[in-house]
């Protein structure tokens, strides 16, 4: 990546100097809990970096969605206590985004002091389509830096929004790549660039439209495309299949038998699925084959067969890369066929693979099934962006450090 690093930046020395860091640290909460702290664990490396160096660090950061204006549902309180906890030193956290209190606490800093500020998107100028609004946004943070301030990236997580935090702040300030972004993008080069054979890709997630791009720019590339997740009723509806109750895109049927004809041989679909009577985690339930969904039911995951059928194909696999469950992985009645496509790939991985969770659901259900991050050669922190990068698109926060 022709980008400065953070590395570049500390061996230049950040004692004294104020940092703004736009960091990924939307997690999903549950009453006002973290059930999933993992991008604030990651985020913590180039924050602790850059604060054990004696910079006076401002971490900027959304949470949610507040549709531009403040929410205390979506405070990143909690989410500057949890990052106190992992870094072992107070977190500050602003009572506004570039208001009076922003602005009183970044000057009364002090080096290797860590201030974040509210939720960047309870200001509307964050993700305007007006790239003069973003621009207001993006100097009234620099404002809080000074003049001898310095701009990191490491929210992998939104690189692909031309936002005022992500892209607009980093024309104003030298700009420099954190340890997260860094590593997220080698690896993402890694799969389009030099993966080792065979290579295998599982997709899952709800719907077809959300994946046709990476599954269009995938599939000449790769050895094996295993489709799982409520996508892949869409791809049974276009075999003429009936689906019951199951998710189907009817917009994507005939896109879905042009794949089918076009990649015959290298996308895999499920043999057998586990139907329910309804959605919900004490449903009735039972295995059929994938064309034996009666009426009224709706498949929720992939059954036992195609477990078996994709794991022996993961297994072999030198290159994995996997976005989106195989089912409804919430409800412990349906997340067999996650799990068992998880642990298909950690045994890939222990014998050598380079796998790479994609972030998102995927990335969820791995803590939720209680298996080892380390299982994994790489879990992104940043879906969205993972899938736009092997679609071949510009990421705006990655060329922007670039330029």
């Amino acid at each position: 990546m022709a980008v400065q690093t953070l590395k570049d930046l500390l061996d230049a020395g950040v004692e004294g100097r104020t940092v703004l860091v736009r960091s990924d640290l939307n997690v999903p909460l549950d009453g006002g809990e973290i059930t999933d702290p993992g991008r604030i664990v990651a985020s913590a490396p180039t924050l602790r970096a850059l604060a054990e160096g004696g910079a006076k660090v401002i971490v900027t950061a959304h949470l949610g969605r507040p549709d531009g204006q403040p929410d205390p549902k979506f405070s990143l309180a909690p989410v500057a206590a949890k990052l106190a906890e992992i870094l072992g030193r107070n977190v500050q956290l602003a009572g506004d985004v570039v208001g009076q209190d922003a602005l009183a606490r970044s000057e009364g800093l002090t080096d290797g002091d860590v201030l974040m500020l509210e939720n960047i998107r309870f200001d509307p100028r964050e993700t305007s389509k007006d790239e003069a609004e973003r621009v207001k946004l993006a100097k009234a943070l620099v404002e809080l830096v000074g003049d001898d301030g310095a701009f990191v990236s490491d929210g992998f997580g939104v690189v692909h929004r031309k936002q005022a935090s992500v892209f607009d702040v980093a024309k104003l300030l030298p700009h420099y790549a954190g340890y997260l972004v860094g590593a997220e993008v080698e690896v993402l080069a890694k799969l389009t660039q030099d993966a080792a054979r065979p290579y295998a890709v599982v997709l899952g997630g709800s719907k077809v439209s959300d994946k046709l791009a990476v599954i269009e720019a995938l599939a000449p590339k790769v050895d094996t495309l295993v489709i799982g997740g409520g996508m892949f009723y869409t791809f049974l509806a276009a075999q003429g299949v009936s689906v019951g109750n199951s998710l189907c895109e009817e917009s994507m049927i005939e896109t879905c038998k042009d794949l089918l004809d076009r990649y015959a041989d290298v996308i895999h679909i499920p043999q057998d699925v586990v139907v329910a009577d309804s959605f919900s985690a004490d449903a009735e339930s039972k295995i059929v084959p994938f064309d034996k969904i009666p009426d009224g039911w709706m498949g929720l995951d992939i059954g036992p067969e195609s477990v078996k059928r994709f794991a022996a194909i993961l297994t072999g696999a030198k290159t994995v890369f996997w976005n989106g469950p195989m089912g409804v992985f919430e409800f412990p009645k349906f997340e067999a066929g996650t799990r068992g496509v998880a642990e298909a790939i950690v045994e890939a991985t222990e014998k050598g693979a380079f796998s790479v969770v994609g972030g998102g659901d995927s990335a969820a259900a791995v803590r939720q099934l209680g298996i080892p991050d380390e299982g994994f050669s790489h879990i992104s922190t940043g879906g969205g962006a993972s899938l736009e990068y092997l679609e071949g698109k510009e990421l705006p926060g990655i060329a922007v450090l670039e330029g």
